[in-house]
């Protein structure tokens, strides 16, 4: 019933020995050492100075061509204009350090739209509004008064300061 394996000299194939074959040299067998290689003589000398390097100058433009160049003192380019529609959602903020959530709904409320933050420090924790005056972004307490003030800074990110002073950033 059972069918015997056996190996090419016709020696049974049990689990502990198996088959040896010659065709695989031993694992514990390791290559001849190479010869070792004559390195020759090693000298200490002084390195010559470099050579002067000679890079073409580059040569003035042809008379009528136009050169695209960047003025290093313009402002930034304007940035689009700052929607309700494009502020309002889920904000991560940064303020003095420490991180927290903004929540800016379309939702009438005091100055402008409700607001929720979602433990912030203070004075974010008492945001209770929020609304929108040019390209900025005006964040309000419950009795109205201005908590901070944040101007976009590209898309999906508003840069400015609180009522005291403090940087506060959003973003999404």
């Amino acid at each position: 019933m059972f069918n015997r394996m056996r190996c090419r000299d016709d020696t049974p194939v049990t689990s502990q020995t198996g088959c040896q074959s010659e065709r695989i040299s031993r694992v514990d067998t390791r290559p001849t050492p190479l010869p070792a290689a004559p390195a020759g003589n090693v000298t200490a000398s002084q390195l010559p100075p470099p050579a002067p390097t000679s890079f073409p100058e580059t040569p003035p433009p042809a008379p009528n061509t136009q050169v695209a160049a960047i003025d290093p003192n313009a402002g930034a380019a304007p940035s689009a204009p700052v929607t309700e529609g494009g502020v309002a959602g889920v904000w991560n903020v940064s303020v003095g350090g420490q991180s927290c959530r903004v929540a800016t709904p379309r939702t009438k409320f005091g100055q402008g739209y409700r607001a929720a933050p979602l433990r912030c420090p203070a004075p974010l924790d008492g945001v209770k509004s929020w609304a929108v005056q040019g390209n900025q972004m005006i964040l309000y307490n419950d009795s109205g008064s201005q908590v901070a003030s944040l101007s976009s800074s590209g898309p999906e990110k508003f840069n400015g300061t609180t009522s005291s002073g403090s940087p506060v950033s959003l973003t999404r």
